[in-house]
């Protein structure tokens, strides 16, 4: 019984949403894109819009490759030959994959030359060093994302297979936005929705869930937050792999450029989930699965250069920074 209530409570989650401007000098945007290493999927949503530009479908192509190297010893990622030709560089990000965080063995390599390593009971006494409990209960392949192609033949010797991410691109007809406005965090009853409102409306989208709330339909009862506004189109695609900070920094600078020219719509956004068994969220704050893994942002950007940014862990994670 007990099992079962704790399947049936509803994963707590930490929340931070904030708003600023990109032309402001201490705007966050950059370091905190910057600090979130290991994303997995990236998803752009622009209302009133059926095509993008050339300029934004090139950085979309772009977000790849990324690498798979299988049954690698955990040593040559501490080798001076690797740390010379990949570490020392910068942007060398990596991460084991497959694995559990909460229950396994799992590594990361973040791009200041930081190795992560979360370990079980027996295998960190094993080894020897010096470290400090998880903070949670318990605890392969190697996945790495770089811009160098040496990654093959460096590590030729172990099977090493280059991947590239998955792109899905589609256009979305009548669909219900939620109304916000860049100064209204918070939303403000019958003139717009908050920030909160539309991270929800947002999932619902992502998971292509049917947002008319029939009494008939027994998957969801969800429906778009009001007030809300119909538009004619939208456009929405989603990038599956390891993708680096860097190729999220250009597809938000180019995403901020859509409204250098006047447009029908008012907001675009930008989603970003990390890796659900990554041992780090931000930074090296300690990241677990417990219920749902979650670690992940989204901006709002809005056509007078404004933005919402909202940032989300599990409850047992550190507070997003």
């Amino acid at each position: 019984m007990a099992t079962l209530r704790r399947l049936r409570e509803v994963p707590r989650h930490l929340l931070v949403c904030e708003k600023s401007n990109f032309r402001h000098d201490k705007s966050r945007h950059r370091h905190l894109v910057e600090t979130h290493y290991h994303n997995y999927r990236v998803s752009f949503l622009i209302p009133e819009c059926g095509m993008v530009s050339k300029e934004l479908k090139n950085l979309v192509m772009e977000t790849g490759p990324y690498y798979f190297v299988k049954n690698l010893p955990l040593h040559e990622l501490i080798t001076h030959e690797f740390i010379n030709t990949f570490v020392k560089k910068g942007s060398c990000y990596a991460l084991t994959y497959n694995t559990n965080i909460d229950e396994d063995n799992t590594v990361a390599l973040l791009p200041n030359g930081k190795l992560i390593l979360s370990l079980d009971k027996d295998t960190y006494e094993e080894t020897g060093l010096q470290g400090h409990p998880s903070q949670y209960s318990g605890r392969k392949i190697m996945k790495f994302s770089v811009e160098e192609s040496t990654m093959l033949s460096y590590f030729s010797n172990y099977q090493i297979q280059e991947h590239q991410p998955k792109i899905a691109v589609s256009t979305m007809t009548d669909l219900q936005c939620p109304v916000l406005q860049s100064s209204e965090l918070r939303g403000k009853p019958e003139v717009s929705c908050s920030a909160g409102e539309l991270l929800d409306w947002l999932g619902a989208i992502f998971s292509n869930a049917e947002l008319n709330n029939e009494p008939n339909n027994f998957i969801s009862t969800y429906c778009c937050p009001q007030p809300s506004t119909v538009v004619a189109k939208a456009y929405l695609c989603t990038i599956i792999g390891f993708i680096l900070p860097e190729k999220i920094c250009l597809l938000l600078e180019q995403l901020c450029h859509y409204f250098d020219e006047p447009k029908l719509a008012p907001w675009v956004t930008l989603s970003v989930q990390g890796f659900a068994d990554s041992p780090v969220s931000w930074r090296e704050n300690e990241h677990g699965f417990r219920k749902g893994g979650e670690h992940l942002y989204n901006f709002v950007i809005f056509n007078n250069q404004d933005y919402w940014l909202q940032m989300a862990v599990g409850a047992n994670d550190d507070c997003p920074p």
